[in-house]
C-alpha cells in the first residue's frame, strides 16, 4: 500500500464515526456555516505573488516539520506578510493537524483559509464550511470522477471554493469540470515522494484558461515561482519552506517580499 492508500483508508473510518457522532443536521446549525466565504480564485486571479502559505506540523515524508508554533500566530504572520491564502492540513492522524486549527485560525483572519484534507465522504465538505473554510481541495488520485463532480457541486452549493488536485495527464482528463475553481498540479510522486517541478510544466498546457492553474510541492526559491509563471501558473502552494522556520510567518513575508 502506498501512502495515500492507508491515509484513505484511515480516512473511511474517520469519517464514519464523527457522521455518526455530529451528522450533518448539527454542522449546518453551527455559527460559521452561515458565514460569507472569501474566494481564493479570485485572491490568486487578482494577486501578483499567488503565494498559498500552508500551516503543517509534520508529514509521513519529513516526520516533524514544526510543533514549536501556534497556529494564531502562523495564521497572523501569512495574512500579514501578504499572502493570497492559508491551506491548514485538518488530519490528525499523518500531519498532526485538526479542525480546531481551521476554527482557530478563522477567528484570527480575514483571509481565506483552504482545508487541505483527504476527502472521500460528502460528509468532509459540510464540516469545511461548519468550521469556517473558504475553500476546500479534492484529489483526483483518491476520487472517482463521478465523486469530483459530486462532491465540487456541493461544495459550489456552500459556497465553497474548489482546488482539484492531479499528478499526470490521466487524472486531468477526469478533472475538467466546470464546478471546480483551481487546478492545482502536485510536483511531489505521491509513490515515490520525489519533487520535481517539470511535471507541473508538463501539464500546464492542458489545463484550460477558465482555472486558475496552482502548482503544489517542492516550491522553495524564487527563481521556480518566475519559471512557473511563464506557463500560466497563478497559485504556489509553499508549505514547509516557511513552516520548517523558527518564524513561518516571518520567512512568508521575507519571501513574498523579494518576490
Amino acid at each position: 500500500m502506498t501512502i495515500l492508500d492507508k491515509i484513505i483508508a484511515y480516512k473511511h473510518k474517520e469519517v464514519k464515526a464523527k457522521s455518526e457522532a455530529f451528522p450533518i443536521s448539527i454542522l449546518e446549525h453551527s455559527v460559521l456555516f452561515s458565514r460569507e466565504t472569501t474566494s481564493l480564485a479570485d485572491a490568486l486571479r487578482k494577486s501578483n505573488s499567488g503565494i498559498i502559505a500552508e500551516h503543517k506540523r509534520r508529514s509521513p515524508s519529513k516526520s516533524v516539520i514544526n510543533h514549536n508554533v501556534f497556529i494564531t500566530d502562523v495564521a497572523r504572520g501569512y495574512e500579514i506578510a501578504g499572502a493570497c491564502g492559508m491551506s491548514i492540513l485538518t488530519d490528525t492522524n499523518f500531519f498532526g493537524g485538526s479542525l480546531d486549527d481551521l476554527l482557530v485560525a478563522r477567528n484570527e483572519v480575514d483571509f481565506p483559509l483552504l482545508r487541505k484534507e483527504f476527502i472521500i465522504n460528502s460528509y468532509q465538505i459540510y464540516e469545511a464550511k461548519a468550521y469556517g473554510a473558504d475553500a476546500i481541495l479534492l484529489i483526483a488520485a483518491s476520487l472517482t470522477e463521478r465523486q469530483l463532480k459530486e462532491f465540487s457541486k456541493i461544495a459550489k452549493s456552500l459556497s465553497l471554493d474548489v482546488l482539484l488536485e492531479v499528478h499526470n495527464e490521466e487524472e486531468l482528463n477526469k478533472s475538467i469540470i466546470p464546478t471546480v475553481d483551481m487546478l492545482g498540479v502536485n510536483n511531489r510522486n505521491l509513490k515515490t515522494f520525489e519533487v520535481s517541478t517539470d511535471i507541473s510544466k508538463e501539464l500546464s498546457s492542458k489545463i484550460p484558461s477558465d482555472f486558475v492553474k496552482v502548482s503544489e510541492s517542492g516550491i522553495s526559491s524564487i527563481e521556480t515561482i518566475n519559471d512557473l509563471k511563464q506557463y500560466g501558473f497563478k497559485g504556489f502552494l509553499i508549505g514547509e519552506n516557511f513552516m520548517k522556520t523558527e518564524n513561518p510567518g516571518k520567512s512568508a513575508a521575507d519571501f513574498i517580499s523579494k518576490l
